[in-house]
C-alpha cells in the first residue's frame, strides 16, 4: 500500500507539472485565434467594401460590365441589393468594433493586474493597428454612404448614420 500511496503522489505530482506546463498554450492559442476571426472579419468587410463599390460603379457605366440590355437591368436590382449591402457591412463593421472593445478590455485588465506584480508583456502596436485597420473601413463605407445618400432614402439614411457613429464614438471613448 505504501508503494501504490507513493506512485500515486508520484503521478498526481507529475498531472500538476503537466497541467501548471500547458496552462499557458491555450491561452496563446485563443490569442491567435483571435487574431485570426479579426483578421478574417476585416477582409471580409474590406470584400463588402467593394462589393458596395462595384454596385455602385456597375450601373453608372464606370466599373466593367456589359453594354445596352444587360444594363437597363441593373437599375431595378441595384436599389434593393445596394441597402442590403450595406447593413450588412455596417453589421459586419459592428462586429469587428466589438471584437477590438473586447481586445482593449482584455489589454485594460492585464495592465491593471501587473500593478499587482503580474507580468504584463502586451504593447499596444497591435491594438492601434486593428483600430486603424477599422476607422480606416469605417470611413471608406461611410464615404460610399454618402455618395449613394439620395438612393437610399432619408428614413435608411439616418439609421446607417446614426449606426456609424455609434461605432466610431464607443471606438473613441473607449
Amino acid at each position: 500500500l505504501r508503494l501504490v500511496a507513493v506512485l500515486r503522489a508520484t503521478l498526481e505530482g507529475e498531472k500538476a507539472a503537466v497541467l501548471k506546463r500547458d496552462h499557458h498554450l491555450p491561452l496563446s492559442f485563443h490569442r491567435r485565434q483571435e487574431e485570426l476571426k479579426f483578421g478574417l472579419g476585416l477582409q471580409r468587410l474590406q470584400h463588402r467594401v467593394h462589393e458596395i463599390q462595384a454596385l455602385q460603379d456597375g450601373p453608372t457605366g464606370k466599373g466593367p460590365g456589359l453594354d445596352g440590355a444587360v444594363q437597363s437591368p441593373a437599375p431595378g436590382t441595384a436599389p434593393q441589393e445596394l441597402p442590403t449591402l450595406l447593413l450588412e457591412a455596417v453589421k459586419e463593421l459592428e462586429a469587428a468594433k466589438q471584437q477590438v472593445l473586447k481586445r482593449i478590455q482584455i489589454w485594460k485588465r492585464q495592465q491593471q493586474l501587473a500593478g499587482n506584480g503580474a507580468t504584463f508583456e502586451e504593447n499596444l502596436a497591435p491594438l492601434q493597428k486593428r483600430c486603424e485597420n477599422l476607422v480606416e473601413v469605417y470611413f471608406q463605407l461611410q464615404q460610399q454612404v454618402m455618395g449613394v445618400s439620395a438612393e437610399l432614402g432619408p428614413e435608411l439614411l439616418a439609421r446607417l448614420l446614426e449606426r456609424f457613429n455609434e461605432v466610431l464614438s464607443s471606438l473613441v471613448k473607449r
